[in-house]
């Protein structure tokens, strides 16, 4: 953990901009802001999660099912209730008017629109299965984020979490050669077995 400088409440940390960040004396790279100022610096992602994560936001973006501009792999930050008190999904989809709430810092505070989706690349080991399928996906679920998907390379399948009032539900598990079908963008032009043979090119 490191502690920012004065115990910056929330509040202060998330009116911080670049040099504002600079001036603080902050850790260089991703942090998730866990409580009275402490912050939680974020190793860098595996080769192969990052490739996925970037892969997913191509295959969404060329396809034409959201704009570009609209998909953020591993640099949006996001509020959620809990600790820690922010978390950087490996993949984010915008709204439309995020992109004039955030010209100042790519940070999606509790009073902001939920993004439409979020998605996490499973790392192995059993602290990343309980950190995405179940920690993450209770804080994401109270964040009113629609739709969740959880990417996993060791069983190369895709699980797709929906919200119902208020809980998320399975939606569906897409693996091999079945197109995946979104809740919020419907049935999608590509499958599992594509991006997980991706990611398993090389």
């Amino acid at each position: 953990m490191t502690q920012a400088t004065g115990k910056l409440s929330f509040e202060e940390y998330a009116r911080l901009d670049a040099e504002t960040w600079a001036q603080q004396g902050l850790p260089d790279g991703r942090c998730e802001y866990v409580e009275s100022g402490e912050l939680k610096p974020l190793p860098s992602e595996s080769e192969l999660n990052d490739f996925i994560a970037n892969f997913l936001m191509f295959v969404l973006a060329s396809s034409g099912v959201v704009p570009l501009r609209l998909i953020r792999s591993h640099t949006c930050e996001i509020e959620v209730l809990g600790k820690p008190k922010t978390r950087f999904p490996d993949l984010v989809i915008l709204r439309e008017e995020h992109l004039a709430l955030t010209k100042k810092r790519l940070l999606l505070t509790l009073d902001m629109p939920a993004p439409r989706l979020v998605a996490e690349v499973v790392s192995p080991g059993d602290a990343s299965y309980q950190r995405d399928y179940a920690a993450k996906r209770e804080q994401y679920q109270q964040r009113g984020i629609p739709e969740y998907w959880l990417l996993n390379p060791e069983t190369e399948t895709i699980v797709i979490l929906e919200l119902h009032d208020g809980q998320y539900v399975e939606s569906g598990q897409f693996s091999g050669s079945t197109l995946i079908q979104s809740p919020v963008f419907q049935i999608l032009p590509f499958t599992a077995a594509q991006v997980f043979a991706a990611g398993n090119a090389g």
